[in-house]
């Protein structure tokens, strides 16, 4: 498994499982199955309701801790945000089972960001998370967190695939030394992803899927990515990924893809703002 180093000296797989949208009952299941594949880092949140699932199957599997990458997420926190975010902290490492994370990420740039990533760096100090950082942040306020707080972001968890590309903020983020990591790298099947007829064909010419033409993409432009299924022979499939690499015509061609626009939500949609700063979570 390839690894990118974060800006605090932390490794992280560049490949590894998300278990967004899958139900709390097939999750146990499903990161089992995945870390018998061989994946190493598994991606959940507070917000997807299935912490305890994925705490019981690394429970179960055996492996080592120190061998795995596991990333959680702090949902918009109420006031007072620093102590909400350390009980939240508290509470996703309980239903985890682990007395820590590898990874912790401010889920949304809404409500007390400062007080959140206050609680955060505490929580970094006193060794409860590896690393911080964020997701689904733009440039603007990427840069806001970074200028006027003690720690700039490891990570930053954004919708990246072949038609948002994010090549601005992927910049950015390199510049100021924040991993790039990608959510939604199939698009969800959006645009007819796995039948476009451009990945098809470069996926012919190296004998693979159409999926693994993308996660090989991000990876070549050194972006974590965080690919899920419940299929174990996808599972496996989208592991197979380092026996093969694009070049530079095909990378140009899949880089022509890019609309430039969101296919999901927009933060900057004032509803959707309502929307995410108003959700709270049971707890």
């Amino acid at each position: 498994m390839q690894t990118v180093t974060l800006n605090n000296g932390v490794e992280m797989p560049i490949l590894g499982f998300g278990v967004y949208q899958i139900a709390a009952d097939d999750t146990e299941r499903a990161v089992s199955d995945a870390l018998a594949a061989g994946y190493r880092l598994l991606d959940t949140a507070a917000a997807y309701g299935n912490e305890e699932a994925v705490g019981h199957a690394i429970k179960n599997s055996g492996i080592p801790r120190k061998d795995l990458f596991v990333t959680t997420k702090l949902w918009v926190q109420d006031a007072p945000a620093q102590d909400n975010t350390r009980r939240a902290l508290e509470t996703s490492l309980t239903k985890l089972g682990l007395d820590h994370v590898d990874l912790y990420l401010m889920h949304q740039p809404f409500g007390d960001v400062y007080g959140q990533w206050r609680a955060m760096e505490a929580a970094h100090r006193e060794g409860l998370t590896r690393a911080i950082g964020v997701a689904n942040f733009y440039p603007d306020r990427l840069l806001d967190l970074i200028f006027n707080n003690e720690i700039t972001p490891q990570v930053n968890q954004i919708e990246t695939h072949p038609f948002f590309q994010r090549t601005t903020d992927h910049d950015l983020m390199r510049e100021h030394g924040v991993q790039h990591q990608a959510w939604g790298g199939f698009a969800e099947g959006k645009n007819d992803l796995f039948t476009h007829p451009v990945l098809s064909e470069i996926g012919t010419a190296h004998g693979k899927s159409v999926a693994q033409v993308v996660l090989r993409w991000l990876i070549q432009r050194d972006i974590v990515t965080i690919p899920k299924s419940v299929n174990p022979d996808r599972m496996a499939q989208n592991l197979d990924v380092f026996d093969f690499a694009l070049d530079d015509e095909q990378m140009g061609r899949i880089a022509a893809l890019d609309t430039g626009s969101t296919l999901f939500f927009d933060h900057h949609d004032p509803e959707m703002v309502a929307w995410l700063s108003k959700r709270r979570l049971d707890s």
